[in-house]
C-alpha cells in the first residue's frame, strides 16, 4: 500500500491567516509559529520543516533562518513593509521577497486621519479632562485643518489614498516621493526640505531604509514650522525618538499621532507613556477585518505566483 505524498511546508509567521487565504494552501502543511516568534523561534521552524515558501506577519526573518531552510523560494509579507526581513541575504540566496502593495491601504490611511484629527483636535486629552470632571469650552482652542498644508512623505498606495482625504477637508496635500508617477493633481510634488519649511502636518507613508532611518530628526524637527503635528503610520525608525521628545517639549512640534514605533511591542516606562502631546496606538493601522482579508489573500497568492513560476521554468 502506496504512502501518502508528503505535503510541502508553508511557514506563517503568526497564529492565523484568514480563512479563504488558508484554502489557497490546500496542497500545503501549514504551520504556524504564533503570535508572537522570536528570530530563535522561526530558524528551529525552518530547521524542523523545511518550507518551501513563507507569509511573514510578525518578527523578522534574516540570514539564519534562510540558511535553516535550503527548499524556500520565496518569502511573502502579510503586508506592505518588508523592512523585517532581509532582501540581502534572501537575493544572495535566490529567495524572493514579495509584498502584499495596497492590501491594506484604505485601513492605514484611515488611521492617519484619525491620528491628525485626533492632534489637531485634541481628542484624547480632552477625553480625559471630561472623565475627570472638567469643562474647558472656555479655554481651549483647536487647530482648523482646512486651508492648512500637509506634508507627505510616500506617495504609494497609502500616501495616495491619505492625500484624497485631505484634499476632501480642504488642505492643500504637497508630497516628496522619488519613486511615485503620475500623481493625480491634488498632490505637488516637492522636496524634502520644502515639507519642512512649508507643511503644518506632517504624514510619514515610505519603507524604512538605511538611508531614511532616522528621517525626523533633531536638525529635520528644527527646520519644520513652529507648531507642527507629526502623524506615522508607517515605520518607526522614520523618528528620533527622543529628537521627538526634546521637540514636543519645546513646542517645536505641538502633538503627534504615532502607530509605530522604534521597539514592538512598546514596553512599560517608554518615555512616550504619558506624554500629553502625544497620541499613541499599537501599530494597528492596518488591522481591520477587511485588512486582515485582503493582505492575507494577497500574501498566498504572491507566494504562490513565485512557487509556480519556479516550478514552470526549472
Amino acid at each position: 500500500m502506496s504512502q501518502p505524498a508528503i505535503k510541502p511546508a508553508f511557514l506563517i509567521t503568526g497564529a492565523d491567516l484568514a480563512q479563504p487565504a488558508l484554502e489557497l494552501l490546500n496542497d500545503f502543511e501549514v504551520v504556524y509559529a504564533g503570535k508572537a516568534p522570536s528570530e530563535d523561534d522561526i530558524i528551529a521552524l525552518c530547521r524542523q520543516h523545511d518550507p518551501v515558501a513563507m507569509i511573514v506577519r510578525y518578527g523578522k526573518v534574516g540570514d539564519a533562518a534562510m540558511a535553516a531552510a535550503p527548499s524556500l523560494r520565496v518569502i511573502s509579507k502579510h503586508g506592505s513593509g518588508t523592512d523585517t526581513i532581509d532582501k540581502m541575504a534572501a537575493q544572495a540566496r535566490g529567495i524572493e521577497v514579495v509584498a502584499a502593495v495596497g492590501a491594506n491601504a484604505a485601513a492605514v490611511a484611515e488611521q492617519a486621519l484619525a491620528l491628525m484629527l485626533a492632534c489637531a483636535k485634541s481628542v484624547t486629552t480632552l477625553d480625559a479632562r471630561m472623565h475627570a470632571g472638567h469643562w474647558d469650552k472656555a479655554t481651549h482652542k483647536s487647530l482648523e485643518l482646512g486651508g492648512r498644508t500637509v506634508g507627505l512623505v510616500g506617495l504609494g498606495a497609502i500616501g495616495q489614498r491619505f492625500a484624497r482625504m485631505a484634499d476632501a477637508l480642504g488642505m492643500r496635500v504637497i508630497g516628496h516621493d522619488p519613486y511615485a508617477k503620475n500623481l493625480p493633481e491634488a498632490i505637488t510634488a516637492v522636496d524634502l526640505e520644502t515639507i519642512w519649511r512649508e507643511a503644518d502636518v506632517i504624514s510619514l507613508h515610505c519603507p524604512l531604509t538605511e538611508d531614511n532611518r532616522n528621517l525626523l530628526n533633531a536638525q529635520t524637527l528644527a527646520r519644520c514650522k513652529p507648531g507642527v503635528i507629526i502623524v506615522n503610520t508607517a515605520r518607526g525608525g522614520l523618528i528620533d525618538e527622543a529628537a521627538l521628545l526634546a521637540a514636543l517639549a519645546s513646542g517645536q512640534v505641538a502633538s503627534a499621532g504615532l502607530d509605530s514605533f522604534q521597539v514592538e511591542p512598546m514596553t512599560a516606562g517608554h518615555p512616550f507613556q504619558g506624554v500629553a502631546k502625544l497620541t499613541l496606538s499599537p501599530h494597528i493601522g492596518g488591522v481591520t477585518s477587511d485588512a486582515y482579508l485582503n493582505m492575507g489573500l494577497a500574501a498566498a497568492r504572491n507566494a504562490l505566483a513565485v512557487l509556480e513560476r519556479r516550478r514552470s521554468t526549472a
